[in-house]
This record gives C-alpha cells, structure tokens and sequence, in this order.
C-alpha cells in the first residue's frame, strides 16, 4: 500500500472517530459545555496553599498507599515525558511523580500540586471524568475539552476506601499521545485495585488491634454491647448475635441517638471505636423514624439523612444505593424486584441483585424501607434534594430510571409530596 494511501486512510478513520466520539467523552463533554469550561484556557480556580495541600495529605487514607502507588507505577511514572498524579476526591493533585523535564512541561498546562482537575474546571480529562463516573476512564488527544490539553493521553482509576466505599480520589499516568500505549489503562487500574487491597488489609489489622482493647472490656459488662471501628465494623459483641457492621451517622458523639437495626442506643468513645450499647436511657427518644433526606444534589458524595423523635443520623450511599433510594424516592408507591431491574438494568430478570442490594440497604434503613413492594415506608415523609442542572444527576450512572429523570426532574428541591414522575 502505497505512503498516499495510508494517508487518506487515516484521515478517513479521524473523520469518522469525530464523527462519533465514544460515549463516556459525549456525555463528557455535555456535562463540560453545562459547566461553561473555556475550552482555550479551562476554569482553574486557582492552586491550594502548600499548608492545605499538607493538610490534606495528613488526612487522605491515600497517604498509606502513595509507596505502593509509586513503586508498581514507576516505570511508567518514569518513561519519558509520563507522569504519575494522585489527586484526591475534589480533583485536586496531592502527589505527582516524573521527571524535571517532565514536571516542567507538567506546569506549563497546570498540572501542579494542589491544580484542580474536576471537569468543572478542567474539562474532559481522565481523572475529572472518573471521579465524575467512578469508573476507569482513557482520554485520548482530541478528546479533551480543553485544547491545551491535546498533545497528551491519560488515564484513570478511581480508588475508593474499602471501609465504607467512598470515594478518595484517583490514580492517573499522564503522556504524549504520541507515545500512547494501550496497555496503561489496563495497568493503572489493576495497581488501584492492588491500592484498594492494602488498605483493606490495613482496615482489617486495625479492627484486629481494637478486638484486644475490646474483649476486656466486654467481660465486664451485663446485657447487650457491642464495640466498633469508627466506620462502624463490629470488633468484638456481647449478649446479642454476631453482626458485621453498625451503621454509624457520619460524625457520631457519644451519647444517647437512634441506629438503624439497634434503636435508641448509648454511645461511648474508646481508644479507636466506639462502645455501642441498645437500649434507651430513661425512655428517651422513643419511637420510630419519621423523615428521610435524600441528598444527591452532588456529583461524587450522596447521602441519606434520618430523622425522629431520637434525633437524626446520616451516612454516605455507594453509588448502587444512590440509585436504589433514588428510585424509591421518584415512585412512593413502591417497586416490585422486576421494576426495579429494569430501572437499574434495563433487564427485568436481575431480581437477584436487586434483593441482595435492597436487603443491604434495609439492614442500614431499619423502619425506613418497606417490602412488597420495595418501597419507603408510608408513614415516613421523603424529601429529594437534586442538583441544579438535572443533566448533573449522578454523572456516574447508567441506570435507566436515572438517564430519564435527567430529562423530566426540576432542578429544585423535591419535596415529600411532590416528587417528579416518570
């Protein structure tokens, strides 16, 4: 085949590539131009002081596995004109590894300690669009909104804390497209995983430590107790049967409040947990929950807030049960298991996955989900919070039920008794 050839070949190809982006960039790039990204400069809001940066490396579980992330990365970290980047869940770049050519060149597009790299201000790139998604993603060339940011390829993994499943940021080796190999997003995403499982295995030791400083304590005491990590992972239980996990409100303080699955409880800090005994104090705070806020107003962190006469308790969602709640919340009347794959799935037949994630969510949800159908209970109000742009409703999903409230939801507070249909 003759140099000619090939080219026309080629420009064809880049013809039809334009012409039909993949879809993780089209959605991309609308989330993007909804921002309002300049696509001949970005949006940057300006660097963080080296203190915060520090601060927020002190506080970042990634801390623990930065050595790990460097070493399994270093070759391509260290190839010429790559660098690695670790940012946290706001994007922002704690950690950057690469040459001095490279970081020289690192600076000229922004690419500094403490930039920001969210898609609202950087547009499409790989580690805004998986913190975005949640989801490993490749930005090729071309693909990125900003046009500064053209002559490079990179890519993602998101790295998530296996404690609770949020979201801590993401691992990025970032190149010339010139020298793209398709292998990277494979490796990166394999050495995150790899990240996950340290931590996991660090999580584990810690509760191990706790169930000595527990069992002492436990033998002293008559009736029901059990001691927990500060994410709520039980170390050790008495005078009631085993459980994995106590769902704890996101900022618990000791004394008296109300836990799904356990009630009005008595709460006591210990050196790394939390001594949790049911049982209310002097008929305090009795009776069932009442209100419900589900907060998904956000495009990385979703909540569900509990509220009653024994106060109020909120916890995370993963991004399944996002969606689940989310579901629930739009049809007060309920979903049967078949409905609700089909919200999820677009498959009717994956009840299965739908009951196992529904029985997680009503361990956590105690008197707040009902059964036959699926559905929060009646006599709990359901306040919705949604995002501004409904376009921005849970970036990272699929999900049908949630790419057709997109379309029809107010970008307003929803209301216990106005939820939108469809």
């Amino acid at each position: 085949m003759s140099q000619a050839s090939i080219g026309v070949g080629r420009r064809a190809n880049a013809r039809r590539a334009a012409a039909a982006p993949r879809a993780v960039i089209s959605q991309s790039w609308d989330r993007v131009r909804g921002h309002g990204v300049d696509p001949d400069r970005g949006s940057q809001p300006g660097q963080l002081p080296a203190e915060e940066i520090e601060h927020r490396r002190r506080c970042s579980p990634l801390t623990e596995v930065v050595p790990l992330l460097r070493d399994a990365l270093s070759s391509a970290a260290h190839s010429p004109s790559h660098m690695m980047i670790i940012a946290d869940d706001e994007g922002r770049v704690l950690w950057r590894d690469g040459d001095l050519t490279t970081r020289g060149s690192a600076d000229r597009i922004g690419i500094t300690q403490g930039s920001s790299w969210l898609e609202e201000t950087a547009g499409t790139n790989a580690i805004g669009t998986t913190l975005a998604t949640g989801r490993p993603t490749e930005v090729h060339s071309a693909e990125h909104f900003v046009h500064a940011l053209r002559w490079t390829n990179c890519a993602a993994a998101p790295l998530r804390d296996p404690r609770d499943g949020r979201l801590l940021g993401a691992v990025d080796v970032t190149g010339p497209a010139a020298t793209a190999h398709p292998a990277t997003l494979a490796l990166v995403t394999a050495v995150a995983r790899v990240a996950e499982g340290e931590l996991r295995a660090r999580h584990w030791a810690s509760v191990d430590s706790l169930r000595s400083v527990a069992a002492p304590l436990l033998a002293r005491i008559h009736g029901r107790a059990v001691v927990v990590d500060p994410h709520g992972w039980t170390a050790a239980v008495t005078g009631m049967p085993p459980l994995d996990r106590v769902a704890l409100p996101s900022t618990p303080q000791a004394g008296q409040l109300w836990l799904p699955t356990l009630g009005m409880c008595a709460l006591e800090p210990l050196p790394g947990g939390w001594l949790v005994r049911p049982g209310p104090v002097d008929g305090e705070g009795a009776g069932p929950p009442s209100r419900v806020v589900l907060d998904v107003s956000r495009a990385r962190a979703w909540t569900v807030a509990v509220s009653g006469p024994a106060g109020r308790w909120e916890q995370q969602l993963s991004p399944r049960h996002a969606e689940l709640l989310l579901v629930l919340a739009l049809h007060r009347a309920g979903r049967t298991a078949a409905e609700l794959a089909c919200d999820l799935f677009g498959d009717p037949s994956r009840t299965v996955t739908v009951r196992a994630e529904l029985s997680r969510l009503r361990r956590t949800l105690a008197g707040v989900l009902a059964h036959r159908p699926y559905r929060f209970a009646d006599e709990v109000d359901v306040e919705l919070l949604g995002p501004q742009r409904p376009a921005d409703l849970l970036p990272h999903s699929a999900a049908p039920a949630v790419v057709t409230a997109r379309r029809v939801a107010a970008p307003v507070v929803w209301g216990p008794s106005r939820p939108p249909t469809g």
